[in-house]
C-alpha cells in the first residue's frame, strides 16, 4: 500500500512515447519530399547543402503589386449572307436564233430584264444549236446561229438560260425505243393522247442522251440549264405505260441525279421547271 501500480507506471510511460512519437512525426513532416514519381521521402538538413529546402506547407506570396490582364472576348466575325439576285429574264421563241433576230429581241427587251433564257431543244425533240450528240435529223439551225449564240453568251451584262427538253422527245425515243423509249406494258413504244413519244427517265440510253447534250450546252458558256418535261406522260391511256419495277419518282430522281453529275465539272447552275399541273394539282 502506497506505491504506485505496475500498470499505472506501463501507462504513463506509453503515454509519454505517444507524445514523443506524435511530436516527432509533426517536426519532421516539413522534411517530407516528393519526387518526380510523386513518391514521399525525407530530406534531413544535415543531408547536404544541395537538399531542397523544406515544404512550409504554403504557397508562394504573391508578388506586392500583381500584373492583372484582362482581356475582351474576341467575337467571331458575323457571317455572311448570300447576297440573292432576281433574275427577270425574257424569252426568245423556241427556233434556230439568228443574229439579226437576236439584235432586234436585245434592243426591244425591258429594262428590267437581266436574263435571257432560249430553247435549245423543245418537247418535239428538235434541237437548236450544233449538237454533235444529236440524233440524226434533230438539229434545226441556221448559217449564223453559232454566232448569235456566242454573241448572247458572251454579253456579261445578261444571265444567259438554256432550256432544254428532256423525256418528251418522239425522236429521240422512236430513234432507240429499246435503249431510250418510253414502253407500254405489250413491248411496244407508249403514245401518249397527242400520239407522241416519251424518253424512259430509268433507262442509262436515254439519261447519257440528255446528260451528253447538257454538257454540250455547258460548253457554250451558258449560266443555267434549266431542265423542262422532265415528267412521265400525264395524257392518255398511263394505266399502259411500263414503268418498269422502279417507282416512278424513284425513276425521276434518278435522272435529275444523272444530269447534275454530269454537269459538276462545270461552272453552271441546273434548274428544273415544274410543271403547271404539278403546281395546280400538287402530283
Amino acid at each position: 500500500r502506497g506505491r504506485m501500480s505496475k500498470l499505472k507506471i506501463a501507462l504513463a510511460v506509453l503515454l509519454v512515447l505517444v507524445i514523443l512519437t506524435a511530436g516527432t512525426v509533426i517536426y519532421l513532416q516539413k522534411y517530407v519530399m516528393y519526387d518526380e514519381d510523386g513518391r514521399p521521402m525525407m530530406m534531413l538538413p544535415w543531408q547536404g547543402e544541395d537538399a531542397p529546402p523544406p515544404s512550409s506547407g504554403t504557397a508562394d506570396p504573391l508578388p506586392e503589386d500583381p500584373v492583372v490582364i484582362v482581356q475582351d472576348p474576341v467575337e467571331p466575325p458575323p457571317e455572311e449572307t448570300p447576297k440573292t439576285v432576281e433574275t427577270a429574264a425574257f424569252s426568245m421563241p423556241p427556233e434556230a436564233l439568228t443574229l439579226a433576230d437576236w439584235e432586234a429581241a436585245f434592243a426591244a427587251k425591258p429594262e428590267t430584264c437581266n436574263a435571257v433564257a432560249l430553247t435549245l431543244k423543245d418537247s418535239a425533240g428538235r434541237i437548236y444549236f450544233d449538237a454533235a450528240g444529236a440524233v440524226s435529223g434533230a438539229v434545226k439551225t441556221e448559217a449564223d446561229t453559232a454566232a448569235a449564240l456566242a454573241a448572247v453568251t458572251g454579253r456579261e451584262d445578261l444571265y444567259v438560260i438554256a432550256r432544254l427538253g428532256c423525256l418528251h422527245d418522239s425522236r429521240a425515243a422512236n430513234a432507240d425505243v429499246e435503249g431510250r423509249g418510253l414502253k407500254n406494258t405489250g413491248g411496244y413504244i407508249f403514245y401518249d393522247k397527242k400520239n407522241t413519244q416519251w424518253l424512259d427517265a430509268s433507262k442509262p440510253g436515254a439519261r447519257d442522251y440528255l446528260a451528253g447534250l447538257a454538257q454540250e450546252l455547258a460548253a457554250l458558256g451558258f449560266d443555267e440549264i434549266l431542265l423542262t418535261d422532265v415528267s412521265y406522260p400525264i395524257e392518255g391511256k398511263l394505266d399502259k405505260v411500263a414503268y418498269g419495277e422502279t417507282p416512278k419518282g424513284d425513276n425521276l430522281a434518278g435522272f435529275v441525279e444523272a444530269m447534275r453529275n454530269a454537269l459538276e465539272t462545270y461552272d453552271i447552275t441546273l434548274s428544273i421547271e415544274v410543271p403547271e399541273i404539278v403546281i395546280t394539282t400538287g402530283k
